[in-house]
């Protein structure tokens, strides 16, 4: 038992230690500022935004689209908002006939509408399928607002807008992103509400 409360005690420790480092960077409260401001500018001209993830960051990704779409934390009306790795038919359908790298780049060529957000969810900043979605919603003249960890890798390139947690630990980059992204979604209601 006493192994085990040292192993719990000193993973909090480390969690709490990654949030206050977020806390800390101005660059990434000025950037989920940016973000929160362009998504109710894009939803209130009818647009939408659209997320997705891998792994436990597809888990993220259907998370905040629900919130978004459902509510957060105010009665409000529902917001549009399209989770790109919830629709399993879909997704096996595109990797079967294109690869699994195009799960995501199909859905953004088909849903996507210029001035429209994609955000994508990957800790290493690396995943190729978020990769050719962004090249895909770029190409779309969409948004492309990136949460990510670690050095942030090559979506960093390619993201209009960044957040890079800074931690190598993938739980840790995880457990941030979802503080970040319910943040993000209380930021929307509260403009949209603001706004109406």
């Amino acid at each position: 038992m006493g192994n085990n409360r040292a192993y719990i005690e000193k993973e909090i420790r480390n969690s709490i230690d990654v949030k206050k480092r977020v806390l800390d960077e101005g660059i990434i409260i000025d950037a989920l500022g940016m973000m929160a401001y362009q998504c109710v500018d894009v939803l209130r001209a009818g647009g939408k935004l659209l997320l997705c993830g891998n792994g436990g960051s597809a888990s993220d990704a259907i998370h905040i689209a629900g919130e978004i779409v459902g509510r957060f934390q105010q009665e409000r009306k529902a917001y549009h908002a399209v989770a790109l790795n919830a629709d399993i038919a879909t997704m096996t359908a595109i990797a079967n006939d294109y690869g699994y790298d195009q799960i995501f780049a199909r859905q953004v060529e088909g849903l996507m509408r210029k001035g429209d957000i994609l955000i994508g969810i990957s800790t290493s900043g690396n995943s190729s399928n978020i990769i050719a979605a962004f090249k895909k919603a770029n190409e779309i003249e969409g948004k492309t607002f990136l949460f990510s960890g670690k050095t942030g890798g090559k979506l960093k390139k390619i993201a209009d807008i960044c957040i890079i947690v800074p931690s190598d630990v993938t739980a840790h980059i995880q457990e941030a992103h979802e503080c970040l992204l319910h943040i993000l979604c209380g930021l929307i209601e509260n403009g949209m509400i603001e706004k109406d």
